[in-house]
């Protein structure tokens, strides 16, 4: 929040420190009056007012210090200044609010991170499993991703309407052929006289039934046409020293090139990325020679198309479409300029002001993906997306399992502070545009920093919680033990929780 500069940046006001003051009453006192036991919370400000030769709409010409060539300044204010009173906490853990002792019980609510589920078949009659993805902060925009029945990736920003994955991955930057580098491997084939040398991969040959023979790159038939490699079959061949085998020149057909192919003068493009191959592409390759090429490896069986499908519903879409696109779903009604969008884009997972998954949520990310990303870093990495929808991605071919989303392991405990952090965060957030507001129609010269502070809306913020909240209670005072269990009490109930008309049957259990 701080330092606060005014529009034009002619002031700014900075926080220089803290302090916490005693209660005015003790406990027993507060509980007789009936009144809040709390201490007071006092901060140190400090006002910069510049030093300005001209002020126009736009910009602000400083006075500049000749000794230290940077803005000279006017004047400096610095008061202490209240922001209100925060309720404390009892040595027996209650609070006292307006003379009555309260309880915030711990709420148990699901652990910032990465969740990876299906729909366990119920979502349309055929029974397909239908896999999705959710990253879940602890503050912040949602992220969801999900195939559809035809297997092409979607995401959603805030469970808003969905988008297909590749708009988000030219919004993060990425070209048609990042995209199919990132998510593919590249099978090399080297034209000879006979045909293609490719090499011999176990996992490739694996269950193949053969449409032609397996001829080593010296001719020698190894495995006849029509035979179906098993494992153990291919695995000697490559023990006995197999790593290249030979083709027919009309085996590529029907595979996926893997980059943009131009003719030898480099003016022609022959084959775009992603394309499958024809006969007429492979008629090409003869007419202009092409000596090596690459295709993605994809073989229906371990890996899909997933990706390479979803990005040829919208191939031609530009880094910049895609920033619109998400811009509208998110924001309807608006077009601003292209800077406005990407910050807007920024600020949803990649700035700590408006997003953040908390050390938990990063550890979760991290241990789930394999990454080695510092927990110091708690917002969304490029990187971050792109494993999840890789794993996503495996997940449909067959690999990893789905997450329990009730085990325990995947909920943690959220206690007062916490919720006392985020009311603050709030109320200190409301300050921080009232202040701006204040600073625009203000007269610099006669303005103090108590002016700026307005004690009541921290004050109002934090009163609402302790009131009205799900999770602040009358204490259960009917014997010792009873206020004990109640202090002890978890709920999954509150603010960022389940609802008494959505928890399944799953959850209670």
């Amino acid at each position: 929040m701080f330092p606060i500069e005014d529009l034009l940046g002619r002031a700014v006001l900075e926080f220089v420190s803290y302090s916490i003051g005693e209660p005015q009453y003790d406990e027993y006192e507060c509980i007789k009056r009936g009144i809040t036991f709390s201490v007071p919370i006092r901060i140190v400000l400090r006002f910069i007012v510049w030093k300005v030769q001209e002020v126009s709409f736009k910009e602000v010409k400083y006075v500049v210090d000749e000794e230290t060539s940077e803005k000279s300044i006017k004047y400096i204010k610095e008061q202490e200044v209240s922001i209100g009173d925060l309720p404390t906490m009892t040595p027996h853990g209650t609070f006292i609010i307006n003379g009555i002792e309260r309880v915030i019980v711990s709420q148990m609510h699901r652990s910032p991170g990465v969740f990876f589920d299906s729909d366990k078949g119920k979502t349309y009659s055929s029974g397909k499993l239908i896999y999705s993805a959710r990253i879940i902060p602890y503050r912040g925009s949602w992220l969801d991703f999900e195939f559809d029945i035809k297997d092409i990736l979607y995401f959603r920003i805030d469970r808003k309407r969905k988008l297909p994955v590749s708009l988000l991955l030219r919004a993060l930057g990425l070209s048609n052929n990042d995209i199919l580098n990132t998510f593919y491997d590249k099978i090399r084939y080297v034209k000879c006289e006979k045909g293609w040398i490719v090499p011999f991969v176990v996992d490739r040959f694996r269950g193949v039934r053969l449409s032609h023979d397996l001829v080593d790159v010296n001719g020698n038939v190894l495995v006849k046409a029509n035979t179906r490699i098993t494992l153990r079959m291919a695995k000697k061949l490559a023990n006995d020293g197999l790593t290249e085998c030979l083709v027919p020149f009309a085996e590529i057909q029907g595979l996926f090139i893997a980059n943009d192919l131009f003719d030898p003068s480099g003016n022609a493009l022959i084959i775009s990325a992603g394309e499958n191959i024809t006969s007429e592409h492979i008629n090409k390759l003869e007419l202009f020679d092409i000596k090596e090429i690459f295709v993605l490896n994809i073989d229906f069986l371990t890996v899909g198309p997933y990706i390479l499908n979803t990005l040829f519903l919208d191939k031609n879409v530009t880094y910049e479409d895609a920033l619109f696109e998400i811009y509208k779903v998110l924001r309807s009604g608006e077009s601003p300029s292209l800077d406005t969008i990407k910050a807007f884009f920024d600020g949803l997972f990649f700035e700590k002001e408006r997003y953040d998954l908390s050390t938990v949520g990063r550890i979760k990310l991290n241990d789930h993906l394999g990454l080695n990303v510092s927990e110091d870093i708690t917002v969304l990495t490029k990187d971050d997306i792109i494993h999840v929808i890789k794993k996503l991605v495996l997940l449909r071919d067959g690999e990893g399992s789905v997450d329990d989303i009730d085990h325990l392991g995947n909920r943690r405990v959220r206690s007062v502070g916490e919720f006392i952090e985020n009311q603050f965060r709030i109320g200190i957030l409301r300050l921080e545009r009232m202040i701006m507001d204040y600073m625009s129609s203000v007269n610099f010269d006669n303005a103090m920093p108590c002016d700026f502070v307005n004690p009541k809306i921290l004050a109002t913020v934090l009163k609402d919680f302790f009131s009205s909240s799900q999770l602040s209670q009358f204490m259960d005072q009917t014997n010792p033990l009873s206020e004990v269990t109640h202090k002890r009490r978890l709920s999954a109930l509150g603010p960022g929780g389940l609802t008494r008309e959505r928890a399944g049957f799953e959850v209670r259990d």
